[in-house]
């Protein structure tokens, strides 16, 4: 990998983008000689500066200065949470935001139709120089924090808690570490007297004990493969479109769990999942006084009694 990118060569003088990219160095795939082989590689067709992000919100900073210093465009190179937060300070601003995949999802990198290997990405965004053209998406906004393609509450903000918990299994072992930690979850704490939620929609209300609100199309990935949960749903829609799970089971969720891997399968249609799609709001709230943990776009952001989540048309300008 570090090889491919190192022989990449410069592909003729262009009229050089002033580009900052934000590293976050804690990243799953991100290391120190990647990154300067990334930054030499780039440095072909734009006028690159990069910033390593420090803390938590760090990028956030970053990406809003840049705003403020008219960068012609920011790069994420991190994982969904760095880009997360680049988004956030980028929102409502003509700013543009790419991405680099640096962690194990990528989700939004790829829901942009950025390669999810890394030399492919550099190429693909060496090559969006001679086609820059930027477009509005829409982003999800949920307690003040904008999302750009999933938020929960329930199970999956609980297993995101614990995952950030231990970054280097994480690093190390990805989606299986995930997928252990999910059933632990769910065995210690929603298959027996699980915290409770009512979701309110415009087309009603639910209960259940997780609801999931997309902006969208895939929720996740496991490896190459996409993990489809809600229906209907686009960058661009203009809606939200998301599931609640009813109650928690063994058998339910590996049924579950095998229609979202299922590509012609539909989640929608299990039997403990209801689907909901608009563009009013949707507000998520303890049914039994129980904080619930809220996540976006795999970062968890705490717990909460009561979520209210919102679509933002036309928010954040990219560019892939």
């Amino acid at each position: 990998m570090e090889r491919a990118l190192a022989a990449l060569a410069p592909i003729g003088e262009a009229a050089r983008r002033r580009a900052l990219v934000i590293v976050n160095p804690h990243a799953t795939s991100v290391s120190e000689r990647l990154r300067n082989l990334v930054i030499y590689a780039l440095a072909a067709r734009y006028e690159v500066e990069a910033i390593e992000t420090l803390r938590g919100g760090h990028a956030t900073d970053i990406a809003r200065a840049a705003a403020g210093d008219r960068y012609d465009l920011v790069i994420a190179f991190g994982g969904d949470g760095t880009v997360n937060e680049a988004a956030n300070g980028l929102a409502h601003s003509l700013v543009p935001l790419s991405a680099l995949p640096g962690g194990s999802a990528n989700v939004f990198c790829r829901l942009l139709g950025i390669p999810g290997e890394i030399v492919d990405a550099t190429e693909h965004l060496l090559r969006m120089a001679d086609r820059f053209a930027p477009r509005q998406v829409d982003l999800g906004l949920v307690e003040g924090r904008f999302y750009t393609f999933s938020a929960g509450v329930g199970i999956d903000a609980d297993v995101v808690r614990r995952v950030d918990a231990r970054p280097a299994l994480k690093r190390r072992f990805g989606p299986w570490f995930f997928t252990a930690v999910a059933g632990a979850v769910v065995v210690r704490r929603y298959l027996v007297r699980p915290p409770r939620m009512l979701v309110e929609t415009a087309a009603g209300t639910y209960s259940g004990v997780t609801a999931i609100v997309q902006n969208g199309e895939h929720y996740t990935y496991f490896h190459d493969r996409p993990v489809d949960l809600a229906d209907g749903v686009a960058l661009d829609g203009g809606a939200l479109s998301g599931v609640v799970l009813e109650r928690a089971s063994a058998v339910g969720l590996c049924t579950l769990a095998a229609r979202a891997l299922l590509p012609q399968a539909r989640v929608t249609r299990h039997r403990r999942v209801e689907g909901f799609r608009g563009s009013g709001p949707v507000t998520v709230s303890s049914a039994d006084g129980r904080p619930l943990p809220l996540q976006v776009d795999g970062d968890y952001l705490g717990e909460v009694t009561e979520a209210r989540f919102q679509i933002r048309p036309r928010a954040l300008t990219v560019v892939s």
